[in-house]
C-alpha cells in the first residue's frame, strides 16, 4: 500500500498517518503538510508583516511525493522520461499550498488552481473568498534556481529526527529527477554590464539553472555589438578561451570558486556596456522538466479526486476545478493542455475551466536544457510548435498540422477556455500568429469551448488606472515629504534591457480581469455563456479589418515624444523566429535535445499588429473607459531609452528598438493653443471635452458602452449613479461601472486649481 503522512505544524510533533489501496491513478504517492495557519493572511505590508486577515479561510502548506510511470502513455510525451530512472519510476516532490474555508463553513465546490510564476505566491481574490471557493497552488518548475530553489531538506519526512527537520516554506518549486553526469552545450548572454568584476549567467533576472561540466573545450565565447528584433546580428569579436573563467565571484585574477547559482564568468580585460557577451558553454546534469508538469497535473488530480481515507484535506470537496495562470504562468497553462496533461493517468479530466491571462506563447518545460524562466529574447524556447487551438497549417516552418488542443480534444479533456491579452503580448510576445498562423491570410477561427478577450492599448497585465491629465515623464525626480527622493521609471523587462523613453500607460486590466473572472466561473460551474469574443481580426463583423502588417499600422505622424524610427522592421513588434535547434529536437512538441547552439535562424514568421486610429489607439478589442475616453495616446509598446539615460550605463545595447514587453503613453495637449505649438495632430483635452465635467460624461457613456455589451461589471450602485445597463454583482465584487466614474469625478482632468472646471480657463 502508499503511505501518505499528515503533519500541522500547529499539531503535535508526531505525524498522523494514513493508508489507502493503490489504484491505477495513484500517482501522488504522499502528502505532507508542513504547517496550517488560520486565520488567513490576506494583505502584508512592506517589510511582510501582515495587516489584514480572513478568519473564515486557513491556509495549509506542504509537500507532494510522487512517481511517474515512464511507460504510461500518459508520460510518454515526457522529455528524458525514460531515462530519469532506469530501475523504475521516476519520482518528484512538488510544493503547495491549499487556502480553504474553515469550520463549518462548507466549501462551494469550486477549486482554483493557481500557477506560480517563477515560484511566487498568487493571492486568493476577496470575491473568491466570498463565494466559499478553494485555491490551490502547486510547483511547476523543476529548474532549482533562483525563485524555484528546492529546499536542501525537501525530503524530509515525519517523525522529523535531527539533523532531518521540515523544510519552511520560501517559494515553489518541484524536485524533479536529474540526469547525473550528461552534459550538452548551452547558452548564456549578458547585456549592458560593465566592469571587471564577474558578471551573472541569467535568464529573465533569474539564474540559468545549470552549472558548467570540467570539460570546456569546445566553449565559445563572442561578441555582438548590434541585434534587430528582427534577427539581424552584427558579431564582433571572439574572446579566446584564454581570457575568460567561470567564477563564483571576484575578478579573473582573483576569481571565488564556483559552488552556487548564478554561475558568473570573469574576462581578463572585463567588460563592456555597449556590447553583448554570448557564451556557448558545456553543461552537466539537466533536470527532467516534463516532470514537473505531469506533477502539476497529479497534484491538482489528488486534491479533486482523492477520497476521505488518502489525507486529502478537501476530499470530497471539490466538483469543479479551473487552473489560472498570468504571463509565464499563462504560458505555462496553454503548455500543459498542449501536452495532453489535463488528463490524468486514471483517463479523467483534471481542470474543467483554463484562464491564461497574458500570455502569448507556450514555455520551455519539456526538453533537455530547458530554461523555463526564459521569454522572448534571441535564442529562447516557447514559440516553437502550434501557437493556435485549433489544428491548422504551419505553411512557413513546414510542420504538419496541428493546435494546443489537439491531445485533449481526442479524449475529450478539453476545458472550457477564457484567455484574456492586451496589446504588449502583441508587440513584443509574440500573440498574433495564435490568431492568423504563421502565413497571416485568414483569421483563425475559434473552438467552441474558447473565448477570446483583448484589452487595447495595454501594457503587460494592464496599468495603474490613473486618470491624469498630465502623468509625470519617465525619469522625472520628485521630492518626498521626508526629503528622500523618487525617480519615476519604467524599466523594460529582461536581461538588463534598458529604461522605456515614454510614461507609463496607465489602461488599466482591473475591469476586464473581474468580469471574466465572474464569467469563466460561471460557465464552467452552471454552463452560462460568456460575452462575445472580441479580438482584431483580419476579416472582422461586417468586413472591417482591424489586424494588419506592421507597415499598415496608420500611426499618425508628428505626435511628440515619439522617435518614428521605432517602426522600422528591425526595431518593431518581436517576430517569431524560426530556429532550427538539431535533428534531435522535435520543432512540433518543443521537446527532445537541442544539439544547435546557438540554433540557425532558418525564417521569420510575420507578425500581425492592430491597426489604430487617428490617435494613434488601438482599434478591434474590448470595449474599455480609458481607450474610449482617452486622455492620450496608449500604446501597447514603449522605446528603449539610449545615451543620456544613466541607469543603463549610458548606452543600452537595444537603444531605439520597442522596450520589450512593457507599454507607453504620449498625453494630450491640454489646450488647443498648446497643440498647435507643439504641432500635435491630435486634438487637445478643450477640444475633445471642454470641462472637467465633459470628461465625466464622456467616462459615463464609455463605462456604459462597455456594461450594456457585457465587459464590465454595473450593479446598485451603478444605478444609483444612472448607469444605463446593470446587474447583480457577486459577492466580494466592485462596482467597477461606479468606480470609474467616481474616478473621472475625482480626477485632475480639466480640474486642477485655478481652472474653474474648464480645460481652458482663459475668458
Amino acid at each position: 500500500m502508499n503511505q501518505l503522512f499528515l503533519r500541522s505544524a500547529l499539531a503535535s510533533a508526531a505525524a498522523v498517518s494514513l493508508a489507502w489501496g493503490p489504484s491505477t491513478d495513484a500517482r501522488v504517492t504522499r502528502i505532507v503538510i508542513d504547517r496550517t495557519v488560520t486565520p488567513l493572511c490576506v494583505a502584508r505590508n512592506s517589510v511582510g508583516v501582515c495587516t489584514q486577515t480572513d478568519a473564515r479561510y486557513e491556509e495549509i502548506t506542504g509537500r507532494a511525493f510522487g512517481e511517474l510511470d515512464p511507460n504510461d502513455p500518459h508520460n510518454g510525451v515526457i522529455t528524458d522520461i525514460q531515462l530519469a530512472n532506469p530501475n523504475g519510476n521516476a519520482e518528484y516532490i512538488a510544493s503547495f499550498i491549499i487556502r480553504r474555508p474553515t469550520g463549518t463553513i462548507e466549501p462551494s465546490g469550486v477549486m482554483w488552481h493557481d500557477v506560480p510564476n517563477r515560484g511566487g505566491d498568487v493571492p486568493f481574490p476577496a470575491d473568491s473568498r466570498a463565494a466559499n471557493d478553494v485555491q490551490l497552488l502547486s510547483g511547476w518548475q523543476g529548474d532549482n534556481a533562483g525563485g524555484t530553489a528546492v529546499p536542501t531538506n525537501v525530503s524530509c519526512l515525519p517523525p522529523y529526527l535531527d539533523p532531518c527537520a521540515a523544510p519552511a516554506f520560501a517559494n515553489h518549486y518541484v524536485k524533479a529527477p536529474v540526469l547525473t553526469g550528461v552534459t550538452g552545450m548551452i547558452l548564456g548572454r549578458i547585456i549592458n554590464r560593465s566592469g571587471m568584476n564577474g558578471q551573472l549567467l541569467n535568464v529573465m533576472g533569474n539564474p540559468i539553472p545549470y552549472f558548467p561540466a570540467a570539460d570546456q573545450s569546445g566553449a565559445t565565447l563572442t561578441t555582438h555589438t548590434k541585434e534587430t528584433v528582427n534577427g539581424q546580428i552584427i558579431v564582433g569579436e571572439v574572446i579566446p578561451n584564454s581570457d575568460w573563467k567561470f567564477c563564483g565571484g571576484g575578478t579573473f585574477a582573483a576569481p571565488l570558486p564556483v559552488t552556487t547559482l548564478p554561475v558568473q564568468l570573469c574576462l581578463k580585460n572585463g567588460f563592456d556596456a555597449t556590447r553583448l557577451y554570448q557564451l556557448v558553454y558545456n553543461a552537466k546534469d539537466p533536470y527532467v522538466l516534463g516532470a514537473g508538469t505531469a506533477a502539476f497535473r497529479d497534484v491538482a488530480s489528488f486534491f479533486r479526486y482523492a477520497a476521505a481515507g488518502t489525507a486529502n484535506p478537501l476530499a470530497g470537496k471539490i466538483n469543479r476545478a479551473i487552473i489560472r495562470g498570468s504571463s509565464q504562468s499563462g504560458n505555462f497553462t496553454r503548455h500543459l493542455i498542449f501536452l495532453g496533461m489535463n488528463e490524468d493517468e486514471a483517463g479523467r479530466i483534471v481542470h474543467d475551466g483554463a484562464w491564461p491571462l497574458i500570455a502569448g506563447r507556450r514555455v520551455a518545460n519539456n526538453s533537455r536544457w530547458g530554461m523555463p524562466d526564459g521569454v522572448l529574447e534571441l535564442y529562447q524556447m516557447g514559440s516553437e510548435g502550434p501557437q493556435w487551438w485549433h489544428s491548422f497549417p504551419d505553411r512557413v516552418r513546414d510542420l504538419h498540422p496541428g493546435g494546443i488542443l489537439d491531445r485533449c480534444m481526442r479524449t475529450d479533456t478539453c476545458p472550457k477556455i477564457v484567455e484574456t491579452f492586451g496589446g504588449a503580448e502583441v508587440f513584443a510576445l509574440k500573440m498574433t500568429p495564435s490568431w492568423v498562423g504563421t502565413d497571416p491570410k485568414n483569421d483563425i477561427p475559434l473552438p467552441d469551448n474558447v473565448r477570446r478577450y483583448y484589452l487595447p492599448s495595454s501594457t503587460h497585465g494592464g496599468g495603474d488606472g490613473t486618470m491624469d491629465e498630465a502623468p509625470l515623464a519617465n525619469g522625472t525626480v520628485i521630492v518626498n515629504p521626508n526629503g528622500t527622493t523618487t525617480t519615476v521609471t519604467v524599466n523594460c523587462p529582461g536581461n538588463s534591457w534598458g529604461r522605456g523613453l515614454l510614461r507609463a500607460n496607465p489602461v488599466p486590466a482591473t475591469q476586464l480581469v473581474n468580469r471574466m473572472r465572474v464569467a469563466l466561473r460561471e460557465w464552467v460551474l452552471n454552463g452560462t455563456e460568456p460575452p462575445p469574443s472580441v479580438w482584431p481580426r483580419m476579416r472582422g463583423p461586417n468586413a472591417e479589418r482591424t489586424l494588419v502588417e506592421s507597415t499598415a499600422i496608420g500611426f499618425p505622424s508628428d505626435i511628440p515624444g515619439i522617435r518614428y524610427s521605432v517602426f522600422a522592421p528591425e526595431n518593431f513588434a518581436f517576430p517569431i523566429l524560426n530556429y532550427d535547434w538539431g535533428p534531435d529536437f522535435d520543432e512540433f512538441n518543443a521537446s527532445g535535445v537541442p544539439t544547435n547552439v546557438p540554433p540557425p535562424i532558418n525564417g521569420v514568421v510575420k507578425i500581425m499588429v492592430p491597426k489604430v486610429d487617428s490617435d494613434g489607439n488601438e482599434l478591434g478589442g474590448v470595449p474599455t473607459v480609458l481607450r474610449d475616453a482617452p486622455l492620450g495616446t496608449y500604446l501597447g509598446w514603449n522605446i528603449t531609452n539610449g545615451p543620456g539615460d544613466p541607469t543603463y550605463n549610458n548606452q543600452p545595447f537595444h537603444t531605439g528598438q520597442v522596450c520589450n514587453y512593457i507599454g507607453g503613453m504620449v498625453p494630450f495637449a491640454k489646450t488647443t493653443a498648446q497643440r498647435l505649438a507643439k504641432g500635435d495632430p491630435r486634438l487637445s483635452l478643450e477640444e475633445r471635452y471642454g470641462t472637467h465635467a465633459g470628461y465625466v460624461a464622456a467616462v459615463r457613456a464609455a463605462a456604459d458602452n462597455a456594461a450594456c455589451q457585457g465587459y464590465l461589471l454595473a450593479g446598485p450602485a451603478a444605478a444609483l449613479m444612472g448607469a444605463k445597463c446593470t446587474s447583480t454583482i457577486p459577492p466580494g465584487f466592485p462596482d467597477d461601472w461606479a468606480g470609474l466614474v467616481n474616478a473621472a469625478t475625482a480626477s485632475n482632468v480639466c480640474n486642477q486649481p485655478g481652472d474653474s472646471g474648464k480645460c481652458n480657463p482663459t475668458p
